[in-house]
């Protein structure tokens, strides 16, 4: 009978701890503080700045708009630019249905740049909500805040397109734990572009490479898989996954740097034609047509950082049919 007791006493005591604990994570998270007041530099040279990063760096514009599925590559649909409603949900394997939202002035002229920024940088939403971390906001709040700012900048000039994005809503515990993922931004200097290293990696975080070629166990890098590959992608036809892009010989070990340079600026040849898919075919979620945009001195930035981690060594079958 006192066992009894003492495993009711225990019991109301774990339950009581774990009650208190959703509830103050419910309550008091996230907890990254007020949007900044900010008024980020509007000029030119600052738009065609944030243009280049949106477009071909940090790709915001790639998730923030329509992309037609049907072609390789998945290009974003012309006039779509930024309206948001890409879905990224449990066909998918994540953890409910997320939608990226507009960016145009449609929906953020109702926004402080403060607001902007706080939601580019920590993840925090105009009404304080945490935002899913499939938004890079932790990998942006590692970029020099000049370079933030401009991204604000350019996103400011998009025309305005009506889109009724649907709300995200994520699977409990999920819906709970996800209010721990916002954090404060640390920004870090852009490098000079002459340490090609230093520089290479400020773009490669930029650009997301880690997110992709990585493994992933719930959403999570897996600690030792980075850029090694292997992130899977459930397609109709079949499962596609991100090679290994270290300088292993079962990754890109046997690639100069022109030819990488290369591999992206076949897409941005004038003579490039989007490959037409059958609906079973599977296609690559890379967009390299916005990629391929990058100059040739930050491609070649990008691979020499490559060749300064530790090559992996994992050969990935990258696409495996049904």
């Amino acid at each position: 009978m006192k066992l009894l007791k003492t495993l009711g006493i225990i019991t109301a005591i774990i339950v009581f701890v774990v009650l208190g604990s959703g509830l103050y994570i419910n309550f008091a998270k996230p907890d990254v503080g007020l949007a900044p007041a900010l008024t980020v530099n509007k000029d030119s040279a600052n738009i065609e700045r944030g243009k280049y990063l949106a477009n071909h760096v940090t790709v915001c514009i790639d998730c923030h708009s329509q992309r037609d599925w049907s072609t390789f590559s998945g290009p974003v649909v012309p006039g779509t630019e930024g309206r948001g409603g890409e879905a990224f949900d449990k066909k998918m394997g994540f953890p409910g249905n997320i939608y990226a939202t507009n960016l145009t002035p449609a929906v953020l002229s109702s926004w402080t740049d403060g607001e902007i920024y706080r939601a580019i940088t920590s993840g925090v939403g105009k009404d304080g909500h945490a935002l899913f971390p499939v938004m890079g906001y932790q990998r942006f709040g590692k970029m020099s805040k000049e370079d933030v700012e401009s991204i604000i900048a350019y996103i400011r000039t998009l025309p305005p397109v009506k889109n009724d994005v649907p709300k995200t809503s994520l699977d409990f515990p999920v819906s709970l734990l996800n209010k721990l993922s916002p954090q404060a931004p640390n920004h870090q200097a852009r490098p000079s572009l002459t340490d090609t290293v230093l520089y290479g990696g400020y773009l490669a975080n930029a650009a997301g490479c880690v997110d992709c070629h990585s493994k992933q166990d719930k959403g999570k890098i897996v600690a030792g898989s980075e850029f090694g590959g292997g992130m899977e992608f459930n397609q109709p036809g079949g499962i596609i996954r991100a090679p290994n892009i270290t300088m292993h010989k079962e990754g890109i070990g046997n690639w100069t740097s022109d030819l990488f340079v290369a591999k992206f600026k076949v897409y941005a040849d004038t003579s490039y034609r989007p490959v037409k898919l059958n609906p079973t075919e599977l296609n690559t979620p890379m967009p390299w047509k916005m990629y391929s945009g990058m100059t040739e001195q930050d491609l070649k930035a990008i691979y020499s950082y490559l060749k300064s981690i530790k090559p992996i060594a994992n050969k990935v079958e990258v696409r495996t049919l049904r």
